[in-house]
């Protein structure tokens, strides 16, 4: 019989950021954790009956894999067979399960200004972020959605600077809106 120690962890504090916390403070222990909990709820995202014509997502099951799993494998905080299980799991979902997306908005933002609005939001589990890993994931979002060169590309993306104030995004956003809306009119699969 093999006994875990509780972590006192409900899963209602799982979902709002206690895994998150665990994970910043140990990845190498906790990012399979993490990742495997989020690739679930981003399934469960993708999967769900769609009653209006636009689902909007923060993140997909795609920005899951190839940014935050990827990035923890490439700094050595997930093991390979972590790795390995992650990417079968996720790939067996791809071939499986329909989680195609019509339209990737990417909120170009510099790992500087991302850093400050983290700093804005003092969200405890978000403290211990370095600048360092914003960096890391910007790069990975590069590579995937404007170079192409690390990952497919699951949908067309749209590229938006975002490092303005609420104000100027609204204008953007305005400008944008009809081919963020009606994207899914040319239905696109991975």
């Amino acid at each position: 019989m093999l006994l875990i120690p509780s972590t006192g962890i409900s899963g209602k504090a799982f979902r709002e950021g206690a895994a998150k916390a665990l994970m910043y403070g140990d990845a190498f222990r906790w990012g399979l954790t993490l990742q495997t909990y989020v690739q679930l709820t981003m399934l469960e995202q993708h999967t769900r009956p769609q009653t209006l014509p636009v689902r909007l997502m923060e993140r997909s099951i795609h920005s899951a894999r190839y940014i935050f799993v990827e990035n923890l494998y490439r700094r050595g905080d997930m093991s390979e067979v972590d790795y390995v299980i992650l990417s079968e799991w996720f790939n067996w979902i791809l071939r499986n399960i329909n989680v195609s997306v019509d339209l990737i908005v990417y909120l170009r933002t510099t790992p500087e200004t991302c850093y400050q609005r983290l700093k804005m939001r003092c969200r405890e589990e978000e403290k211990v972020i370095p600048l360092e890993y914003l960096n890391a994931i910007h790069q990975l979002y590069e590579e995937w959605l404007t170079k192409g060169s690390c990952f497919p590309k699951t949908a067309p993306v749209l590229v938006i600077e975002a490092d303005h104030d609420i104000q100027k995004m609204s204008e953007i956003y305005e400008q944008n809106r009809d081919r963020i809306l009606t994207a899914g009119t040319q239905k696109h699969s991975p």
